[in-house]
């Protein structure tokens, strides 16, 4: 009884000194966005919120540099969206005959390249099957969509909007499926969004 008691008054020191490794641990191998973060933090102590900003925004296009690709907000939304994170989302997937089929898309982990004139550039292009609830495809694209983007930054808030008019098809269950190619780097990712079409 007492060796428990003590083995348990024990147990808090061991368990203060385990984290104390870790937290000096995690210190000694701060990563590129901490190590931005402090530097950022100190220019916005001087004062200087522009520089404080400019390294961030340059650490997290490093960062993301190295992500591997992916979609990071696919949605089928009401209307055309009028800037990254500015939708209306849609209250379901049904459609009627007739209405397009618009999806809102941010992709994330892009290739940026130089132009060679101070600027930087993505690329990417869309494909897209459709295909019944059996999974038998009905229609495809290749490069249904081509999107440049090209500045001065290597913006990361990149989106864009896919419409798709299926005027013709029958009423039923569908599930289209779009694939995006990021050209710099010869990566793909790809989702999917089942959908119900109604007369």
């Amino acid at each position: 009884m007492i060796w428990t008691a003590a083995r348990k008054a024990a147990l808090p020191t061991c368990l203060c000194l385990g984290l104390a490794l870790v937290v000096g641990a995690a210190e000694a191998q701060a990563g590129p966005l901490q190590e931005a973060a402090a530097r950022a933090e100190e220019k916005a102590a001087s004062g200087d919120a522009i520089g404080a900003y400019t390294i961030m925004r340059e650490a997290l296009g490093d960062f993301a540099a190295n992500l591997p690709l992916t979609i990071g907000k696919a949605a089928f939304v009401d209307g055309v969206p009028t800037a990254y994170g500015i939708y209306k989302p849609r209250a379901d997937s049904v459609f009627r005959s007739g209405e397009p089929l618009v999806t809102y898309v941010e992709p994330i982990g892009l290739t940026w390249k130089t132009t060679g004139d101070g600027k930087t550039q993505t690329n990417f292009t869309v494909d897209f099957e459709l295909a019944d609830s059996k999974g038998d495809v009905l229609a495809a694209q290749k490069a249904f969509g081509n999107f440049s983007f090209v500045g001065f930054v290597r913006n990361q808030e990149i989106f864009t909007h896919l419409t798709l008019d299926i005027t013709g098809a029958q009423p039923g269950d569908y599930v289209l499926r779009y694939t995006l190619n990021d050209t710099g780097s010869g990566r793909s990712v790809n989702f999917e969004q089942p959908f119900t079409l109604k007369p």
